[in-house]
């Protein structure tokens, strides 16, 4: 029965190609500006690492000046650690499982070909970044403690990297030129993209930049002075006593992002406790001149902490949203007028012995048809909205991809939508007195 109404219907729809299109276009503008914004909320609010994002916490040290307004929560503190106190923490023996400590960075590659220097981003890390993270792994393994400890010339590439200069084969063993020195190659990444990239979410535009292709130990980074891409921000003049690198690691400013691994919520309570403590011994030095406050936030938390979902983002989504509504408004009177058309096919079914349900159900699958098309061309209007939004911001060419998941949304809301619009035309056609309609015919 259902593949003769949809026959009816589709027959139904090319008999009024003008009304019809008129109904598809409002249903597909409505879907299509819907869909652009909610698909930029969706994929900027996911959770970028499900399976882990309940343990793993970045932390905050309030050490800045103790003359700004008091601290009321942790989007008050800066989302970033000075060096020394990051460096201090990685070595030190704190209940979490594992930590890790970093900064964003970048180096001039020079291949071995004839092929001309470039820029790439580096990311300056420690060993546990890459099992805390669940980064995956084309060729080889991570460095090792040893490795960070001694401060040795190893790499870890990402799979882009190692297509240009290796041509996708297996590069472990072999060496890149970062600036001056070389680097061995120890391991090669897959792709691996987080959305947002939680773990340097300074901002939106850093929460939605590239993963870094080249990966070195920390220390061999502070080595070779590679100084940090991102925001670096300080409040205390540094020591102009000593080098102008070394007086600048030595400083209050900060610029590097710290994560701890955190299994149960006593091991994250006793974290917590153990920086309130390391807090307490630099205020005896002459540190933390503000009221004691440390900062521990997951994932998700630290998403809003860092307000990757702008405000602004809310207020699109929700005009959209209205935009829908009167979209599917004007397909209420539309679908008023082409069911109300329709008089005299309803009374001669009528007639021939069909009954008020059969009738209601047989224009109710027309408007699921009509839904189903502008569903599909508002996917398609989406889909344009979202490269508009690929060449208006920059960092947004993550989020300007309708998934299937987004897909069946657009088409399912479009069904639903429409099919809710034309309850009340249906109904109203279904109750047609067929009598007096043949009478006029």
């Amino acid at each position: 029965m259902f593949s003769y109404y949809l026959r009816l219907a589709w027959a139904s729809v090319r008999r009024t190609p003008v009304l019809s299109a008129l109904m598809v276009l409002a249903l597909g503008l409505g879907i299509g500006a819907f869909m652009t914004t909610f698909t930029v909320y969706y994929l900027m609010s996911g959770n970028p690492i499900p399976h882990k994002s309940d343990v793993l916490y970045a932390v905050q040290l309030d050490n800045w000046d103790p003359n700004d307004p008091p601290t009321e929560s942790a989007r008050d503190v800066q989302p970033q650690l000075t060096y020394r106190d990051g460096n201090t923490l990685m070595q030190s023996d704190t209940p979490a499982l594992r930590q890790v400590h970093m900064y964003g960075s970048g180096a001039i590659v020079v291949p071995e070909d004839e092929t001309p220097p470039f820029d790439e981003s580096v990311r300056a890390t420690w060993y546990t970044f890459f099992e805390m993270f669940d980064v995956p792994f084309l060729y080889g393994q991570p460095w090792t403690l040893e490795d960070d400890e001694a401060r040795t010339s190893v790499a870890v590439i990402g799979r882009e990297l190692n297509d240009t200069l290796f041509n996708g084969e297996n590069s472990v063993g072999r060496s890149i030129q970062l600036d001056d020195p070389f680097f061995q190659v120890v391991g090669v990444i897959d792709h691996w993209q987080p959305v947002p990239r939680f773990y340097h979410a300074d901002g939106t535009y850093r929460a939605l930049a590239d993963t870094e292709q080249v990966f070195v130990p920390m220390n061999r980074a502070i080595d070779s002075q590679w100084v940090p891409q991102g925001n670096t921000n300080c409040w205390k003049a540094r020591d102009e006593s000593l080098p102008l690198f070394e007086s600048f690691i030595q400083s209050e400013c900060v610029f590097t992002q710290f994560w701890a691994e955190l299994e149960t919520p006593e091991q994250a309570a006793a974290y917590k406790d153990y920086l309130d403590n390391y807090v307490r011994g630099q205020k005896e030095i002459g540190r933390f001149e503000r009221p004691l406050n440390t900062f521990i936030s997951d994932v998700m938390e630290w998403m809003d902490v860092n307000r990757i979902v702008r405000d602004d983002n809310r207020v699109l989504v929700r005009l959209s949203f209205l935009f829908l509504l009167v979209c599917v408004l004007n397909t209420v009177g539309l679908l008023m007028a082409k069911f109300m058309g329709k008089g005299g096919e309803v009374a001669l079914r009528r007639a021939m012995g069909a009954s008020r349900r059969h009738v209601f159900q047989q224009n109710l699958v027309e408007v699921g048809l009509i839904g189903v098309l502008g569903g599909s061309a508002g996917t398609g209007l989406a889909w344009l909205g979202l490269r508009a939004v690929e060449n208006m911001y920059q960092g947004y060419q993550h989020l300007v991809h309708l998934d299937a998941l987004m897909l069946l949304t657009a088409i399912s809301v479009a069904t639903v939508f429409a099919i809710l619009a034309g309850m009340y035309p249906v109904w109203r056609v279904s109750r047609l007195a067929p009598a007096g309609l043949l009478k006029t015919q």
